[in-house]
């Protein structure tokens, strides 16, 4: 019986159900006793191509939903994988949780109550399992995977991401309380920090323009709220009704004013002087460097700006990734196995 015909059957015969159970499994046992999983010391966009073809269209499919149920879950996916890279190397040390015996990053001053979407990748985890019919897909693959296309769904572009990592076995706490950049970071800082990751000036504005999607917290802004000098009035003014001097640390404002849309309004508002944190804002501050330039020269060239977004985070997502048969596939992005 043809498989589309076959499904009909099913759903107009409940005694075939059991059936297509069955059969399902037959077949997931099948292919998951030919997986051979290649070992290679380089990342490839094509790396799934042949070892689960459906792994990409599932955890696209997943987001999709979890976008559309909450629109911030998108930043929020983005940010964890910056927060992964940061630490380390792309190897999805994020993501591990806490044990009697083991300490993770999530409790790590810049990602304690701050990080989440964390039962987003959990729900596409178990999705690319079932799809892959075994554990083939790592998690820092599904974390670099689910940035790209947070970034496309929301509007952004859509580059090709290399893959092939596989996942750390390991966390560390003080790195990630070390290496993530602050938001009370002044512009030298930020740029050595940038630096020390392998990356460049280009990078550091580029990739700070995925602030246009999303929320902050309070905490990270109150500071420049009420003692910054490169903030235009009225913007502060509406900021200190949402954060007060004390209180409302949780207080959520938008990094710019289409937070649900992947555009270039981020860099507009920093030539305004209405960058929501210190960090943003240290990216222009009219003195004609070369930070500045590139600040107005995205702001007015979406395009250029999308191309250069791509290439920045392919570079990113480069940073130390665990390949070949250094670390592990995590059947549980939140345990070692």
């Amino acid at each position: 019986m043809p498989y589309d015909l076959f499904c009909t059957a099913i759903s107009e015969n409940p005694e075939l159900t059991a059936m297509a159970a069955l059969w399902s499994s037959f077949i997931c046992f099948v292919v998951a006793s030919a997986i051979v999983i290649p070992i290679s010391a380089q990342l490839s966009p094509n790396f799934y191509e042949k070892l689960c073809p459906e792994a990409l269209p599932t955890i696209r499919s997943v987001l999709e939903k979890a976008i559309y149920r909450e629109p911030r879950i998108g930043a929020s996916l983005l940010r964890v994988h910056f927060h992964d890279c940061f630490v380390n190397g792309c190897d999805g040390s994020v993501l591990l949780d806490d044990t009697p015996n083991f300490t993770g990053e999530k409790t790590a001053r810049p990602n304690n109550n701050s990080l989440r979407g964390f039962e987003v990748i959990d729900e596409i985890k178990e999705a690319v399992n079932t799809a892959c019919c075994g554990n083939v897909v790592s998690c820092a693959d599904i974390l670099a995977v689910a940035a790209r296309d947070s970034v496309a769904i929301l509007g952004g572009p859509s580059y090709q991401v290399l893959l092939g990592r596989r996942d750390a076995r390991t966390a560390s706490l003080t790195d990630a309380n070390n290496n993530i950049p602050r938001p009370l970071l002044d512009f030298p800082a930020l740029l050595s920090n940038f630096q020390g990751h392998g990356l460049d000036l280009n990078d550091l504005v580029v990739l700070s323009g995925g602030h246009t999607i999303g929320l902050s917290r309070c905490t990270t802004f109150r500071n420049r709220t009420y003692n910054d000098t490169n903030i235009e009035p009225e913007f502060a003014a509406s900021l200190r009704t949402i954060c007060p001097v004390q209180g409302g640390d949780n207080n959520l404002a938008t990094l710019d004013a289409t937070t649900a849309t992947f555009d270039t309004l981020y860099f507009k508002q920093l030539l305004e002087l209405k960058g929501l944190l210190h960090s943003d804002q240290e990216l222009f501050k009219s003195v004609g460097s070369a930070s500045d330039g590139l600040v107005q020269y995205y702001s007015n060239n979406p395009g250029a700006f999308f191309a250069d977004f791509g290439v920045s985070m392919i570079k990113m997502g480069n940073i130390k990734p665990l390949t070949g048969s250094a670390g592990e596939i995590r059947m549980n992005c939140r345990f070692i196995n």
